[in-house]
This record gives C-alpha cells, structure tokens and sequence, in this order.
C-alpha cells in the first residue's frame, strides 16, 4: 500500500500542474519539430515558442524580444552576472549583491572575483531584509551592477525591489547628470533581481519595479523542469556565456520546446490565480505557525515576521538538529527543507541564517516548511499533531541545552498575523 505524503517543501521544486502537462504533451510526441527549421513541423514548434513568449512577457510587461529562455534559474542568474559583468569593463569592475543571494549568483561571483572583479556583499538585518544606507555608500562610479534577491530562499523575506531601483536611478542620474530615461538601458549600473521564489505570489512587472534583468524559474511555478528564464531590458550590454548556432541571439542550443510551452502556460495560470493561491497558503502558513509556537516551547521564526512570502515558515527548534528532526518527518511521511534546497547536501550551516545573525546552533536546528497551492488543511492538521512529539523525543536524547529563559523575544508568534497586503491584493 503506497504510502500518503505530505508535502511541504514547494521552495524547493513544485508538482507540475496537469494542466501544464497536457499543454506539453503534443510537443513531446507529435509536434516534435525543431523551432529553427523553416519547415511545417518547424514552423509550428516556432509558433509554440512565440505563443509561450507571449504569456511570460505580458506578464513582466515587457517586449518579447527583451526575454531569453535558459536551462533554468542558476543559467539565468549566470548570464546576468557574467554576462553584464564582461561587457562593461570598460564602467567599471564592481558588483554588489546581498548577503542572502542565491548560490546560483554567489557561484558565479566567486568566479569573476578571480578574473579581477570587485565583489561587495551588502549585510541583511536580523530579519533578512538588505541595509539600504550601506548600499547607497557602496553605490560608485566603479558599479556595473546591484543584484538583490527578490525573496530568499530559504526564509522568503521580501526586499524592497522598487525602492532599492530608485536608489540606484538616482545615482545614475547624478552620474551622467542626464535624466534618467536617457541613461536607463545604455548604461551601468545594472540592476538585476532573481524573482524565482517570488514570481508565484508577487508582482513582477519589471517597469514597476524598476529592474533591469529578472531571473524566473518554470518550476517553482508548477511547471517544468530543465526551463528558466532572464528578462534583459532593451539596450543593455550583455555577453552571452553559451556560444553556438545563435538560436535565441544571445543564447545558444536548440530551444527545449515542450517544457517552453509549460513556462508559457504556467505563467499565464499564476497570473490568473494569483490572489486565491496568496490567500490560500497564507492562511494555512498562519495556522501551521501559530499551531507550532502554541504547542512547542522554544522556537524561533527566522525571517522577517510580515514581509515575507506567504508560503513560508522557517523556525529554529532549539536544543534539536534539524536534519534529525527531518529525518522524523520522513518517516511519518512529511517532506520539509532544512536551509536551502541547493545547499542541502553540505554539512555547512546556512550562510542565509548566518548572515540574519543567528548563531551555529540555531541554526542547525532550523527548518523550513514552504505550502503550496496543493497544500489542505489536513495536511496542515498532520504536522501538528506529529511534530510536538518528534519535537519532545529529539530534545530528550539531544546533549544541546540552550539556556535561553525567552526566544520569543527574538521572534513573536504574533508573527502570523497581520503584515502588508501587497498592493494587486488591495481593493480598488
């Protein structure tokens, strides 16, 4: 008899939506043409790619021909940091990013600190959010290009994107004392975000918001995997990292045609629903929170406590490793994460956490439950009926005593109520 899971790690990766799969499913039998063939069969594989541009940049507002498709989230940020980074030498070699980026963007970082650039890491606050007054100070001529996180991953904190844009259009202003419709596309610094964890929930109109280049990722969407993409304003100078057949201009490889159409549909669908699903894992992250903080002594919310994804609960469970706590879990059929998705194979405790300030052994009791739009309320109802007795067992066969008379003070419970509406929620 298979066994029922509860799943509560979509930051992770998500289940593709069915209706997705029937969307790709023509072009992985039939329609299996190759979209650079001016032939029947290429021609409409070419029209299936036109048609799922046309879903993903309505909803960035932005031109078709200002998006490129890539393997996936890590490619994009790739290309948007290496990318920029070596077509403007001539600016400068300054890059500044925060200190809860992504792997995909710190990797590629630590590779151009070795071909000469300068890489500054602006510090968050206790809840995750970037010190906004250290980065108007590391803002210079020197500066190519700022790219902060739209949310992190592991506690979903939310920066303030729009705000740390007109930071940076004001800088340029005063740079090239031209106003700043003249020197928005043609000249650094860029600014770049990474919205994967946020696309689901948030507002990503790039002219809204300001942003320059916008990484987005299928799967954490409900769509495929293997397929991503990079938002790149016209007039922007970007070299490309992959060389061949010249498929997307800037990026090379025969374009993956079913999981295009997939990114193409599920965008167009989390667009439509994108209030209800807000509505729906907030209420039932609320729950799981105040259900956990109600019954289980000890535990502490890291993240910022209202400006965050609606689908994310990270806590530490003092006196507790959070592997061992995983591994519980697993056995009652609950999957979660512990730190980030993509670093979990490493002993190292969470950089993200580290750099909100926390201490080794909070961190290492940390982990992250992240709801998804299949996420029930039984499901819900599950954990908290299990993990307060994983809870109490670990910690009697735990050596950790964390003599602390008030975690809470670090972070309240009242945490699961209230916080900003974002503003495609507010009444008109």
């Amino acid at each position: 008899m298979k066994r029922k899971r509860f799943y509560f790690d979509y930051a992770a990766t998500t289940p593709l939506d069915k209706k997705v799969f029937l969307k790709m499913k023509p072009y992985l039998e039939d329609n299996f043409g190759n979209p650079s063939n001016l032939y029947e069969a290429g021609r409409k594989a070419n029209q299936a790619v036109g048609e799922a541009t046309d879903k993903i940049t309505k909803a960035l507002n932005c031109a078709p021909d200002e998006f490129i498709f890539t393997s996936g989230a890590t490619e994009a940020d790739n290309l948007a940091i290496a990318g920029i980074a070596r077509a403007n030498k001539e600016f400068g070699n300054k890059i500044i990013i925060s200190a809860v980026e992504h792997k995909g963007i710190m990797s590629v970082c630590d590779a151009l600190k070795k071909e000469g650039f300068e890489i500054v890491k602006i510090p968050v606050n206790k809840f995750g959010l970037v010190d906004l007054k250290k980065l108007k100070k590391e803002i210079n001529s020197k500066t190519i290009l700022v790219s902060i996180t739209y949310a992190d991953s592991e506690t979903g904190t939310i920066q303030p994107i729009a705000e740390i844009a007109d930071i940076i259009k004001k800088f340029k202003e005063k740079k090239y004392s031209k106003p700043y419709t003249l020197v928005a596309s043609g000249y650094p610094p860029y600014f770049h975000t990474d919205a994967s964890q946020a696309a689901p929930y948030l507002d990503i109109n790039v002219k809204k918001l300001g942003v320059d280049l916008m990484t987005l990722s299928a799967h954490k969407i409900y769509g495929p995997k293997g397929i991503g993409g990079l938002y790149i304003k016209k007039g922007i100078k970007i070299k490309p990292i992959i060389y061949g057949g010249g498929q997307q201009s800037l990026r090379s490889g025969t374009q993956n045609v079913p999981a295009i159409v997939g990114f193409g549909e599920v965008m167009a669908l989390a667009q439509k629903n994108k209030k209800a699903e807000f509505k729906h894992v907030k209420q039932l992250r609320d729950k799981l929170g105040k259900g956990i903080f109600k019954t289980i002594p000890r535990i502490i919310l890291n993240g910022h406590p209202k400006n965050r994804l609606p689908n994310f609960l990270n806590i530490s469970v003092l006196d507790i490793e959070g592997e061992a706590l995983l591994l519980y879990l697993d056995e009652k059929g609950i999957a979660v994460g512990t730190g980030s998705a993509c670093n979990s194979e490493s002993l190292e405790p969470s950089y993200v956490l580290a750099a909100l300030g926390r201490p080794y052994e909070y961190i290492h009791g940390s982990i992250r439950f992240t709801l998804g739009k299949y996420t029930k309320d039984s499901d819900v109802n599950y954990v908290l009926k299990n993990l307060p007795e994983m809870v109490k067992k670990l910690r009697q066969i735990s050596p950790l005593n964390l003599k602390i008379k008030n975690p809470q003070k670090i972070s309240q419970p009242k945490a699961f109520v209230g916080g900003k509406t974002p503003h495609f929620l507010k009444k008109k």
